[in-house]
């Protein structure tokens, strides 16, 4: 393969959702650029990018996958992203490296929830969109309904290039008003004839063309200008313009496709080779505030967007070459680490098929295999340029608890969930010193069932998924004293320390104060020393000396806080933090001789915990925002759903057709929600969480935690 410059590259992402035929138009690309000369099909398991055994006993994507075509002289590296929100990570990696997304539309239902979530995240992206309606061949393709559907979801950006004849299994053609050419195909191969726009359709066309030189003159103002003297623009400048609006994510054209019989897909190409942007001198941000400039003149960078262990190839690293010109044989440096990789040889990628080149230029992607620390999310660069920003993927809404079946294996299973984790950033994999728990979470229970069928098959190790405990907090909600001195004599040295302690919830817009009732007396406490600690797991402790008269020699002061976090770090309600008290040390004794810190350390210990049992005790719950998305037929389960799991709807607010619910929801009752959401609107939602608040449990709740905690004690013993 020859060396492409930097202007003769596309980079596009091909997005959509599941069954839209992202795979289908894959395969139809690679034909028409000569990397294969027979197209697969999903369902004959032969396609180039479904090409793992899972994606092929599923019929869906899974992984994203780069490919190339070459077309009219010109290199076009295009990624196949899975179409399940499960597993958007490969298309937020994809965002990273591709100037331009063409997002497909099954013409049998218009725009669908997964549409406009991808539209989002490209929105998020800055990426900008051809939108593509593909199986306009399929028995109950519906233009008219798709075409209304993408004028409401997108407002006034979609400009139509295309209009389809004969949509339906009769669908051979269509028409091109920025060509003003109607397209006929003779087979399923591409093979198209050029004719003259049928008189039928000479109206409609006429019409669409000028609003599509309406929409490209408003990219810029000296075609706007020739526009309004001529009322008419070239094919050239209408290409100008579309593509400046869509650079600047004003315009979405949409394009006529059946994938499947590689109609339109020719036509597709050549728009992103005359339409759409090159990489030429976009500019990728570094950490450190600074940019790069696609051009073979800077220094040389790569970024790997993805990793994946592939069968007797180990681990290759995908990446796009973000500045200079990338050698065969280069050595580059990870600027976070200071770490060295030589590149020993280098390859342009279609799924498995890899070629070897002798260089990469700016702009252009590739893979290189077994890197020391080649994981996803990570630039290699000349010594001295900063790292590229780091690719920002969604918060995980699925959680469980996993352990390996075989208790013998868990150091196995922890390196194997940690090699998952480095190829998959939204994986991720944690151990809750906590909960006592490894917790794995992903996007979904598809993406969780995915890691599970790669532990068993890949790594050859069972492991088992649970519900993962909750992270509860505990807290106290009125004020309670204790004293307790512990004294241990054995025959030598002793123990002795007694500690008097006065212990206050914090609450916000409360006061500081130090007036306190204390054995039916009210009492002013003589404050000495005031700490206040942030505490890692959220919340506040404030540690107040008011010991006068030399009750306590202040040596053992740090000795009594060591007792209270230790007891903080296991409340005596169910074992879980403790946080957002205030505690007085206003009193105690000690000896001459047997007092020591360890005295002292469990004196504090006994005394904070028979004093939080008298204060009120709380457990305090996580809670979680929780947005849906849904169509609106789908809004009353939905609602019915959330109140059984306690949640709270704020409000809720129309999105482009869909609606929007905003809940509150404890995180105690979100386990498998992704599952139950997707049962209840037949796939059709989706959803995000990120964490708000702690809040009290009601009684109930409280009861039944402090039930199972006692229970699980008795067990223990």
């Amino acid at each position: 393969m020859k060396s492409y410059d930097t202007k003769d590259v596309r980079n596009v992402v091909l997005l959509g959702s599941t069954r839209s035929g992202k795979t289908t138009l894959a395969e139809a690309m690679l034909f028409e650029g000569k990397v294969i000369d027979r197209r697969g099909s999903v369902e004959g398991k032969n396609t180039v990018s479904d090409n793992t055994e899972f994606e092929q006993t599923n019929q869906k994507s899974v992984y994203s996958t780069p490919l190339y075509a070459e077309f009219m002289n010109t290199k076009i590296n295009f990624i196949d992203a899975p179409g399940s929100d499960d597993f958007v990570g490969g298309a937020v990696s994809a965002f990273k490296v591709c100037e331009t997304g063409i997002l497909l539309l099954n013409a049998q239902q218009g725009v669908e929830v997964g549409t406009e979530i991808f539209a989002r995240h490209a929105g998020n992206y800055n990426i900008p969109l051809i939108l593509a309606v593909n199986q306009l061949d399929h028995e109950k393709a519906n233009w008219e309904h798709t075409r209304e559907s993408i004028k409401e979801a997108f407002g006034s950006k979609p400009v139509f290039v295309q209009f389809p004849v004969n949509p339906g299994p009769d669908f051979n053609g269509f028409v091109d008003v920025l060509k003003m050419k109607y397209y006929r195909f003779k087979d399923a191969n591409g093979t198209r004839e050029e004719l003259d726009i049928p008189a039928e359709y000479a109206d409609e066309a006429e019409e669409m063309r000028q609003e599509l030189m309406e929409k490209a003159a408003e990219g810029d103002d000296a075609l706007m200008e020739k526009f309004f003297e001529e009322l008419s623009l070239t094919d050239e400048e209408i290409n100008k313009g579309l593509e400046l609006g869509l650079r600047k994510g004003e315009l979405m054209p949409v394009f006529c496709l059946s994938a499947k019989n590689d109609i339109g897909v020719k036509r597709l190409m050549e728009f992103l080779i005359t339409g759409t942007p090159s990489p030429l001198d976009t500019v990728a941000k570094t950490i450190e505030g600074g940019e790069i400039k696609c051009n073979v003149s800077e220094p040389t960078s790569i970024f790997i967007y993805k990793t994946s262990v592939e069968q007797h190839l180990g681990e290759v690293s995908y990446f796009k070459v973000m500045s200079g010109v990338l050698k065969e044989g280069a050595d580059l440096v990870n600027p976070e680490t200071g770490n060295s990789e030589r590149l020993s040889a280098i390859y342009a990628v279609a799924g498995a098929k890899k070629e070897k080149v002798a260089q990469i230029n700016a702009g252009d992607m590739g893979c290189v295999m077994k890197l020391k620390a080649g994981r996803t999310d990570v630039t290699l660069a000349t010594q001295g340029m900063d790292a590229i920003e780091h690719i920002q993927f969604p918060d995980p809404k699925y959680r469980c608890a996993v352990k390996a079946t075989d208790k013998n294996d868990e150091a196995k299973v922890g390196d194997a969930l940690n090699k998952l984790a480095a190829q998959d950033p939204t994986v991720l994999v944690e151990y809750s010193k906590e909960l006592r728990q490894t917790i794995l979470s992903g996007q979904g229970e598809q993406h969780i069932n995915l890691v599970k069928w790669r532990i068993n098959n890949e790594f050859k190790l069972d492991i088992e998924l649970f519900a993962p405990k909750v992270p509860y907090r505990e807290t106290i909600t009125k004020v309670a004293t204790a004293r307790y001195r512990h004294k241990k004599q054995s025959g030598g040295a002793g123990q002795f320390g007694e500690v008097a302690m006065l212990i206050c919830p914090i609450q916000e817009g409360v006061e500081f104060q130090n007036k306190f009732k204390i054995d039916g007396k009210d009492t002013e406490l003589k404050v000495k020393n005031r700490q206040e600690f942030t505490l890692e797991w959220g919340g506040k402790l404030e540690y107040v000396n008011c010991v006068v008269g030399g009750a306590i020699d202040e040596s053992f002061m740090p000795a009594i806080l060591k007792g209270i976090n230790d007891k903080m770090t296991e409340g005596p309600l169910t074992g879980s933090y403790a946080r957002d008290i205030r505690v007085y040390i206003y009193d105690g004794k000690m000896h001459p001789v047997d007092s020591k810190e360890i005295a002292f350390i469990l004196a504090a210990r006994n005394a904070f915990k028979e004093a939080f049992r008298n204060a009120g005790p709380k457990i305090m719950e996580p809670i979680y925002d929780v947005d849906i998305l849904t169509p609106s037929e789908y809004v009353g389960p939905c609602m019915s759903d959330l109140n059984g799991r306690r949640g709270m709807i704020i409000n809720q607010d129309m999105d482009k057709g869909f609606t929007v619910l905003h809940a509150r929801v404890p995180l105690a009752e979100l386990y498998r929600y992704s599952t139950t959401l997707s049962s209840l609107t037949a796939g059709s939602a989706t959803f995000t969480m990120r964490f708000a608040e702690y809040q009290p449990v009601p009684a109930d709740v409280q009861s039944k935690l402090l039930a199972e905690y006692a229970a699980q004690a008795e067990e223990d013993e």
